[in-house]
């Protein structure tokens, strides 16, 4: 029981983590969005866009859950993550960084409130989707866990519902209170923003293996997503991705506070 408790306290960390670095640019896109407001309207338009974002997340991970076990939905969630963490990387190679806002770039003219508020919502559903993808693959492989003695919620087990559901709310919060601690982060250390897409797309790796060996295609053994050598090998290659990215930030930031002085 505690090895799966121990279990579940590593996915909801490192979800947490990766909400928070994901929704550091998100917040920076938010930012812009109402900054042609009023000063006292624009904590009421992040309020009431992201108040409506907790429901937005719950339903639509009861839906995913719902449709997760379906092979098709599974390998076009695999090709989404694999994609944009592919693409991520290959403009950030270019020197390009089309998933943040330049503040500069900003409209002059800005919509009414609530219009505002409900840019946000769109925003924060299309920013939504990649991380609750990267949530799901994560979670539907940890041990089953019943929670307050339910068994399943949708069409998975309850304690990967709410693991899922934790991640995915703690990412709200934490663009809402604390997105301008990680974009200071990403500010001194930006290789963890690659480090966090190539997780994504770790991750998009992971449910590529549970597409290929779901039931209906069995190109891989159906077991193969529980067993202890793939675990061991996924966690080994997702907790050596961050500490590589670590250290070199690390690194690269000490290279250039010498090259100032």
């Amino acid at each position: 029981m505690e090895a799966i408790l121990l279990e579940y306290a590593w996915v909801l960390l490192v979800l947490i983590g990766l909400e928070g670095l994901l929704a550091a640019d998100n917040a920076v896109v938010m930012a812009v969005m109402v900054k042609h407001l009023p000063k006292e309207q624009q904590k009421k338009a992040l309020f009431y866009g992201l108040a409506g974002a907790f429901i937005f997340r719950f339903a639509a991970l009861f839906l995913i859950t719902i449709l997760v076990n379906i092979w098709q939905i599974q390998a076009l969630g695999a090709a989404y993550l694999l994609f944009i963490s592919a693409k991520h990387i290959y403009d950030q190679r270019k020197g390009e960084s089309d998933h943040i806002l330049d503040v500069e770039k900003a409209p002059k003219k800005g919509s009414g409130f609530w219009m505002t508020v409900f840019k946000i919502e769109m925003a924060d559903i299309a920013f939504a989707i990649d991380s609750m993808l990267a949530a799901v693959a994560l979670a539907v492989t940890l041990p089953h866990l019943d929670v307050f003695g339910m068994e399943a919620i949708g069409g998975i087990n309850s304690g990967q519902f709410f693991v899922m559901l934790a991640g995915g709310l703690i990412g709200v919060i934490i663009m809402r209170f604390a997105a301008h601690k990680f974009v200071k982060l990403l500010e001194s250390y930006p290789q963890l923003e690659t480090a966090a897409f190539l997780i994504v797309g770790w991750v998009g790796v992971k449910l590529l293996v549970m597409t290929l060996s779901h039931e209906k295609l069995g190109i891989l053994p159906h077991d193969f997503p529980h067993s202890t050598p793939w675990t061991i090998f996924f966690w080994t290659v997702l907790i050596g991705i961050v500490v590589v990215a670590g250290l070199l930030s690390v690194k690269k930031k000490k290279e250039a506070e010498a090259g100032s002085k």
